[in-house]
């Protein structure tokens, strides 16, 4: 089955659950409405086509909000800092009859603000390996005592805010959690040394039992990250450790 999303957007909440179990199921026999695990949604496999549909909704206010936050007040996540950005930018609307799905995305289609690299660096650089409670301190504690569930958890981690900082040294809206190596290398013109050799090398390392083996790769990906960021001159004050 090939996935598919439909985003639908509300004046304040989501439509009564009567209607949203009638469009379900219209279109399925397998079918979640009223999924609230992450977002308010419903999921279901259209019966005619073996689509995976995942509807999620979101009230205008909120995803305005989530615009403004990285575009106006150009505030970092700790990962996938830009990606709400990104999902806007490149989504179809199905249904606009008042015009302000589209009036949002000519808001959005603008360059990447400097103000929102630098911050997105700022907030992301530090915790691979520079704080006390870096990524790679904790995946060293976690290694050291055979923890592979904490290694798998903090590499995770870690390879979201390394990406969320690739992105924008590239001035690109994060895409979100799939497809990352080849975005990145089909999409960013400034790239890491190395760069899928080393999360490749990383990721084949077995989870268990864990090791400290697992730092090596990390360390070379890292450092080839550092030398992007210090040729762009983006390291400032929190450059390399």
């Amino acid at each position: 089955m090939v996935p598919t999303s439909i985003f639908m957007s509300m004046p304040t909440s989501p439509s009564p659950f009567r209607n949203r179990e009638a469009i379900a199921a219209r279109f399925a026999v397998d079918r979640e409405v009223g999924n609230a695990f992450w977002e308010p949604g419903d999921e279901w496999v259209d019966a005619g086509t073996g689509l995976h549909v995942d509807v999620m909704h979101r009230t205008p206010a909120w995803i305005e909000e989530q615009l403004d936050r990285v575009l106006v007040r150009h505030e970092a996540s700790a990962g996938y800092s830009t990606c709400f950005w990104h999902n806007v930018v490149h989504s179809r609307a199905l249904f606009d009859p008042s015009g302000w799905y589209g009036r949002l995305q000519t808001l959005a289609d603008r360059p990447y603000p400097q103000e929102l690299k630098r911050a997105i660096v700022a907030k992301n650089h530090p915790i691979l390996r520079r704080s006390l409670s870096a990524y790679t301190r904790q995946i060293e504690w976690a290694a050291r005592r055979g923890d592979s569930v904490s290694v798998q958890h903090r590499v995770s981690a870690l390879l979201a805010s390394y990406f969320d900082i690739l992105f924008a040294v590239n001035e690109l809206p994060h895409p979100g959690e799939k497809g990352l190596l080849s975005f990145a290398a089909t999409r960013c013109l400034t790239l890491p040394e190395g760069m899928e050799t080393a999360v490749d090398a990383l990721l084949a390392i077995p989870a268990w039992p864990a090791t400290p083996a697992v730092l090596e790769p990390i360390a070379a990906l890292l450092a080839n990250l550092d030398a992007v960021l210090a040729s762009e001159g983006l390291l400032n004050g929190h450059g390399a450790s």
